[in-house]
């Protein structure tokens, strides 16, 4: 890789991916998902059921940004209000009209209780037992664990040869886990499957290591090694041939950070990597709702496909521009100025 660096660091196509990434995993649970729950008047197209995996292309996504992030970010509690004004405002509003939009709508079976949904706001809700206010929020619990865990090896240890057999040991016990995942002892589960993340980890470190070879150059034979455990890992995680569309993820995304699809970076995918968080937070329950809602009033399957489409984006659109982007601009008028003196050694 090893390609000069733009001034923001930022690649058009991956937004471009992470649109895309997102309006499959809408498919998915709009198409797919919604007949093995409640049924469909047609046969699902069986494509659509990869859409799932899109959020695995959102882990390796995030990989990369969350160690641009860190880089950039002197101190553990400017980081962590960074990544808590990226996530929880947009989140705490698709809570609110999610939760408003199931008791009013349904699908009643999706329902959760006022307390549920109050835990909900703090990502903790699944480590208490507790259920999602849309299902979608499993990864954003995911997310979230892993953010923490890699704010305090990186501002704990502050040196990446230091960090990298943590990575090793964390990939090689993923191994372990995922061959043995049905004979974990139930002592054991919860730290190797929820804590550790053992399912998922190898996603977002591939990321970090990509990121890595994209700043820093080309790295030494070991992180390369690391990097191909890494990747390897999504072999044995998932189904065949579902295994093969996580892998062939690792492709699309590293064509993408070599520029290879930049013929991606159009108008309409640049927007929708935009939406793709706010869309990703109200898309589910609300479009069952409206789903369930359109073949009630007698009309055909795929018109309550578009318009759960197209009431999830109207709503997303709202969030990104009321809540999610003024969040964001009073963060970093607020803050990045104090940022940049620490990292540059002023006050």
């Amino acid at each position: 890789m090893n390609r000069a660096i733009a001034g923001s660091d930022r690649l058009s196509a991956l937004d471009a991916l992470r649109g895309l990434a997102a309006l499959a995993v809408v498919l998915f649970h709009y198409i797919y998902w919604y007949d093995r729950l409640y049924e469909h008047d047609f046969t699902p197209w069986a494509l659509v059921e990869a859409g799932r995996y899109g959020v695995h292309l959102f882990f390796m996504l995030s990989g990369f940004v969350i160690f641009m992030t860190l880089e950039r970010t002197p101190a553990p509690h400017l980081f962590a209000m960074a990544r808590a004004f990226r996530l929880l405002p947009a989140l705490w509003a698709g809570i609110a009209l999610t939760f408003a939009s199931v008791h009013w709508l349904g699908p009643a079976d999706r329902a959760v209780s006022l307390g549920t949904a109050l835990l909900n706001t703090t990502l903790l809700h699944e480590y208490l037992g507790l259920e999602h206010v849309d299902g979608a929020y499993w990864s954003l619990v995911i997310e979230a664990t892993f953010y923490v865990w890699i704010a305090l090896l990186h501002y704990g240890v502050r040196d990446w040869k230091r960090i990298r057999p943590v990575l090793w040991g964390w990939v090689l016990i993923s191994y372990a886990a995922v061959l043995t995942w049905k004979q974990i002892p139930d002592s054991l589960a919860f730290i190797l499957k929820d804590l550790l993340l053992t399912r998922y980890a190898p996603l977002f470190i591939s990321g970090m290591l990509i990121y890595r070879w994209y700043r820093h150059g080309r790295p030494n034979l070991a992180e390369q090694a690391l990097l191909a455990l890494a990747i390897g890992h999504s072999l044995l995680s998932y189904k065949t041939p579902f295994n093969l569309v996580v892998f062939a993820s690792y492709g699309i995304f590293m064509l993408a950070v070599l520029g290879r699809l930049d013929w991606l970076c159009r108008a309409p995918l640049l927007w929708l990597g935009r939406l793709s968080y706010s869309l990703y937070l109200v898309h589910q329950n609300i479009g069952y709702g409206i789903i369930s809602a359109a073949y009630r009033a007698g009309l055909p399957g795929w018109v309550g496909i578009i318009l759960a489409l197209s009431a999830a984006v109207g709503v997303a659109i709202l969030i990104h521009r009321l809540i999610e982007q003024p969040a964001l601009s009073w963060f970093r008028g607020r803050f990045r100025p104090h940022a940049e003196a620490e990292s540059t050694g002023r006050v």
